[in-house]
């Protein structure tokens, strides 16, 4: 898997967020993108999943060297944020399940075991809208990470987590990342520590 940004830029009205960007991402390897609050880092972490497109230049996602068309390669992403919302009225089961639908989880996993594996067992049945800040936070990492997708994002992903729910997102990292690409953008070193790649912001302000 790869991703490739080629001059790419974003604005909004007549104000550039970044422009010129060349980036090349590859499967196997754990990137951060840096920069203080308002600098573009979300922007850019949604302009790589394609969740936006870009204002100039060009993206594309490569698997097994052809890229993918954008009807099919929203399936090879996965995107943990704290401005996405989970269904409320769902139990966390249910969520799960839902989720499923739309992308297979990865091999061998079940929307229980994943309940299990993030601490959440025995908030199965209870619906979200009755989940802590950091439970939330848990089931949304438990969707990205055990999504069977090439192209993991996670933005901010210790929001709203203790010291157990950051050692659990510790965990996933080391665990459930092999031969995906790995975006993380956050100011927090103890969500991007070990990263291949720091990318800064800086590097795009014009």
């Amino acid at each position: 898997m790869r991703m490739c940004l080629n001059d790419a830029g974003k604005r909004f009205n007549r104000d550039w967020i970044f422009r010129h960007v060349d980036l090349e991402l590859h499967a196997g390897r754990r990137y951060a993108i840096t920069g203080h609050n308002g600098s573009g880092k979300s922007t850019l972490l949604q302009l790589i999943g394609g969740m936006i497109t870009p204002s100039e230049g060009q993206r594309s996602l490569e698997k097994h060297g052809k890229i993918l068309e954008e009807d099919i390669a929203y399936r090879e992403v996965s995107l943990c944020a704290p401005y996405l919302e989970l269904i409320e009225e769902m139990t966390g089961m249910e969520s799960l399940a839902f989720h499923q639908g739309f992308k297979p989880l990865r091999d061998g996993h079940t929307p229980a075991t994943i309940l299990e594996a993030v601490g959440l067992q025995k908030a199965a049945e209870k619906q979200v809208r009755y989940y802590s800040s950091g439970m939330k936070q848990r089931l949304k990492l438990a969707q990205a990470f055990y999504s069977d997708s090439n192209l993991l994002l996670l933005d901010e992903p210790c929001t709203n987590l203790d010291k157990t729910g950051i050692a659990l997102y510790q965990t996933l990292l080391a665990n459930c990342t092999e031969d995906r690409i790995v975006v993380i953008s956050s100011n927090d070193e103890t969500e991007y520590e070990g990263s291949d790649t720091i990318l800064s912001m800086d590097a795009w302000k014009k």
